[in-house]
């Protein structure tokens, strides 16, 4: 069989995931100064191992907000509320090491450079970057077929297991889906679908032998 099209595989994780864990407590944190504070200049990170947590970077605001709860009120629910689990938000330790914006990077933000040098234009930026994409019809969600699905499937494992529906699963999974598209790029067929979870301990079954 010889294919005309290509394959394209798409990536997506669960909220429990680390690194999607951190990404929820870190715009947690953002969420919560901005509601005080629309000025505010935040650029927290989170990183996670187990039962640990830390909270680092810069962080310019007027608002008083207590981290470390906002950190455990979010891990908690997402799922991580026993020791089992690898993180437990109700006593893991959380590290906050968040300091003050640096005055080189306040001062970009403050004024730009132009107008420092007597041009009108008072704009000033911080750390900037670019994206380029575009909307696709695959998918209602207007993103490519691949994503869209492994995004909803994961969405799917999450509200099974708050649901209890499938309580053996725990927070940290994945899933992947291959699709093939045609020479035209059109998706034509799925062709390989992957899912992982974490998950309780199994009691494993072993099949009697065969008797002589």
């Amino acid at each position: 069989f010889r294919m005309k099209g290509n394959l394209q595989t798409s990536e997506s994780v669960t909220e429990g995931h680390p690194d999607k864990l951190c990404d929820h407590v870190s715009d947690s944190i953002l969420e919560a100064i901005m509601l005080q504070d629309p000025l505010a200049r935040v650029a927290c990170e989170t990183a996670t191992t187990t039962n640990l947590v830390v909270l680092l970077g810069e962080i310019t605001t007027s608002a008083k907000v207590d981290y470390e709860r906002i950190a455990r009120e979010t891990i908690v629910g997402i799922g991580y509320n026993n020791d089992e689990l690898g993180l437990d938000g109700n006593n893991c330790e959380i590290k906050v090491a968040l300091g003050t914006q640096g005055p080189d990077i306040k001062a970009g933000v403050d004024t730009s450079l132009e107008s420092r040098k007597g041009a009108s234009e008072k704009i000033g930026a911080g750390d900037q970057g670019m994206m380029i994409g575009y909307a696709s019809n695959e998918g209602e969600d207007y993103m490519p077929l691949p994503i869209s699905i492994s995004h909803s499937i994961t969405r799917k494992m999450a509200e099974l297991r708050k649901n209890n529906n499938l309580d053996w699963i725990r927070p940290d999974g994945k899933s992947q889906i291959t699709f093939e598209y045609d020479s035209k790029g059109k998706p034509i067929r799925i062709n390989t679908v992957v899912i992982s979870t974490q998950h309780s301990p199994c009691l494993l079954y072993t099949s009697p032998s065969p008797r002589d």
